[in-house]
């Protein structure tokens, strides 16, 4: 079983017990909803590639779906301007992940990290970066690895080579998931201690109620 796989159900599994609440709360997910795109993504993966030409497949559970749950948190968006702040987070993120498969070693063994980490915790890194929300990062994470592959797969036929893209296919799936996740959890973790530096030991304004963000009111 690959790491995406692994990751998901240690995902699936700790919203089961309630662990996390908050992050989907900001996702704007419950429970149900998450769970229900953690297993399509799981049972997806499973699923043969589709093949839509001789050189371009995709995978359901690696490329359609986690696409399909990127736009459904992209029109989930507060404003205008954080949709916008999420294309051009994932714009950076993709030229970021391009840019590091072209100049990183080709040979795996000279690499103190798997390549598929390696993309993945990039786009993590570059996602919480530029994404600022937690929904930002998320899309800019899962969007901007896709985008990556498709830029890589257009330029090589660009310049004249046959190259096969399986989006979400094979070990694109381990890298999409763990940019996805990775983007989610240090959006948490940093974005949560920057909060609490700046409130100090004051009680926090706004709250989660309701499917929506309220000012707390003051006792």
């Amino acid at each position: 079983m690959s790491v995406g796989f692994v990751l998901l159900i240690i995902t699936g599994l700790l919203i089961l017990f309630g662990v996390g609440q908050r992050v989907l709360d900001r996702l704007r997910l419950t429970d149900r909803q998450a769970i229900v795109f953690i297993v399509l993504i799981i049972a997806g993966g499973f699923v043969p590639d589709i093949r839509v030409t001789d050189s371009f497949s995709f995978n359901l559970g690696g490329a359609l779906i986690p696409l399909a749950l990127c736009v459904y948190l992209w029109f989930k968006a507060d404003t205008a301007l954080e949709r916008v702040r999420c294309l051009i987070a994932s714009v950076i993120t993709a030229i970021a992940v391009y840019l590091l498969g072209r100049y990183m070693p080709a040979d795996p063994a000279e690499l103190m990290i798997d390549p598929g980490w390696a993309y993945g915790i990039a786009a993590g890194l570059i996602a919480y970066v530029f994404g600022r929300s937690r929904r930002g990062a998320f899309i800019a994470g899962t969007l901007g690895v896709m985008l990556a592959n498709v830029g890589s797969w257009l330029y090589a036929r660009y310049m004249g080579a046959e190259q096969q893209l399986a989006l979400g296919g094979a070990g694109g799936f381990d890298v999409i998931v763990i940019a996805g996740l990775l983007a989610v959890l240090l959006s948490e973790l940093i974005g949560e201690l920057f909060e609490r530096i700046k409130r100090g030991r004051q009680a926090p304004v706004r709250e989660f109620r309701g499917g929506e963000f309220v000012r707390r009111e003051q006792r």
